[in-house]
């Protein structure tokens, strides 16, 4: 008996239904992104390894996908490397390719390879899945799609309050009322660091402190000892573990925590400036909220943070997130290009919409109209309808045998069809088609020159 096939974990297969949800998601984001003016760019599923290690951090570099190299690799590694079962040096020599961690490193390598052909400030918009060798958990996949959304060549901070509308704009239409763009900046921790002396452990002082909403303060302060930061440094930077208070009282206590560092000071002004911005431009549904803790753990941002949480009650990780590099472009050899970005977690909002019951019915339906096949002739005269139908803009197709009407009825059902045809002889004799609505169970005659008159009726009905 043949095995049953399975599929790796952390991923998995999407039904039509689920599709047209995910589809619904992509397409409002996908409208907003061009309602703000950015344009879509698309990059290849893998890049060269040395385009992607080293850019997230030891942890992020753990979780890319590295892909074997075609032929007889093992027989070109040396003995020496093979037999020290060492992974960090054996990599390289059998992998020379991984499959994309995130979007925003490839943007980043597409504008220094393209930068000629690009127009400054460059505003894309990029929807295309990646893969992280992450534990699966709800919410957590190892393949995933990200939407995001970056600017690059430009240093006003507008454009970070632009992204607080546009997320704001996002999850309104989607009806996601209630969220919270959580907002911080990397040199306010920064200057954290620098003021409780562990300037020099800043990437593990901020990977520590990102955890805090997931294993609490205790836990916290355990990962930094572990990681060399002293108990004095900790103490020094407990303030920010009981911090609270409207937005412009935590910029006061942070500019009083923050007085002696200069890089802190300007990252409090930038935060200012921003959450003012905001409150007076003025947000739909969503809820902006300072939080100093919000760390981010990838190495490459420099100025604002951003993380989405979904509205209070819903159990779920970010819904997105993002924020300011100044110099993510530096890395591959083109310097002082600042840009600035947010991402939607696609699969973790579908869950939220799909809690809160926000999917709007119509997505259940895949098919306007089923034609029934009464046999050869009725059958040829019904595809001419249906193709009619679908000239008209409206979804339609035809029972492909003329089964019995019970079983074709049942298939109508099924499909969640709201309106059946029956053309038979006797309606080709009268030149008409019935229309069966299946919810009301009313049945109409229209004349078979007509269909846009049908056709019309249909649309309006949804």
């Amino acid at each position: 008996m043949a095995q049953k096939p399975s599929i790796p974990k952390g991923t998995r297969d999407f039904s039509p239904a689920e599709v047209a949800k995910r589809n619904y998601i992509i397409q409002t984001i996908k409208q907003h992104f061009e309602t703000y003016g950015f344009q879509p760019i698309e990059t290849p599923s893998f890049e060269n390894s040395d385009t992607l290690m080293g850019k997230y951090g030891d942890e992020g570099d753990r979780l890319i996908f590295k892909i074997l190299n075609s032929g007889d690799f093992i027989s070109k590694v040396d003995d020496v490397t093979y037999s020290s079962k060492n992974s960090t040096s054996l990599t390289p020599k059998i992998s020379e390719k991984a499959l994309r961690y995130d979007l925003t490193v490839p943007f980043a390598r597409y504008v220094v390879m393209h930068q000629n052909e690009i127009d400054f400030p460059f505003k894309r918009y990029q929807i295309q899945p990646v893969w992280r060798a992450d534990r699966p958990q709800k919410g957590r996949f190892r393949e995933f799609y990200q939407c995001d959304a970056d600017v690059v060549g430009a240093n006003s901070l507008l454009q970070e309050v632009e992204f607080v509308q546009l997320y704001d704009a996002v999850f309104t239409d989607l009806g996601l009322k209630g969220t919270t763009i959580k907002i911080n900046n990397r040199k306010i921790l920064s200057g954290i660091a620098e003021v409780i002396g562990a300037k020099h452990l800043l990437v593990d002082f901020t990977v520590a402190l990102d955890k805090l909403d997931k294993i609490g303060e205790e836990k916290v302060k355990e990962e930094m000892l572990e990681k060399g930061i002293s108990e004095s440094a900790i103490e020094k930077a407990q303030p920010l573990f009981s911090m609270a208070g409207t937005a412009s009282e935590q910029l006061e206590q942070l500019r009083s925590l923050l007085a002696d560092s200069e890089v802190g000071m300007v990252g409090v002004g930038e935060l200012d400036e921003i959450i003012s911005t905001a409150e007076y431009i003025g947000l739909q549904s969503a809820q902006l909220q300072l939080d100093v803790t919000l760390a981010r753990g990838l190495n490459y941002y420099t100025g604002a943070i951003f993380e989405v949480a979904a509205p209070e009650g819903v159990q779920m990780g970010s819904i997105g997130g993002g924020g300011r590099y100044d110099d993510l472009t530096g890395i591959f050899g083109l310097k002082d290009v600042s840009g600035v970005g947010i991402s939607f977690g696609l699969d973790r909002i579908y869950l939220v919409l799909e809690e809160l019951n926000l999917f709007p019915d119509s997505l259940d339906t895949s098919l306007d109209v089923l034609c029934l096949n009464f046999g050869k002739n009725e059958g040829l005269a019904a595809l001419k309808l249906v193709s009619g139908l679908r000239k008209e803009g409206l979804r339609a197709d035809l029972y492909p045998t003329d089964a019995k009407m019970q079983k074709q009825f049942k298939y109508a059902d099924k499909r969640g069809v709201p309106y059946v045809i029956l053309l038979g002889e006797q309606e080709l004799l009268d030149g008409n088609f019935v229309v069966k609505n299946m919810v009301t169970g009313e049945q109409n005659a229209y004349k078979l020159d007509a269909l846009g008159q049908f056709a019309e009726l249909v649309k309006a009905s949804f």
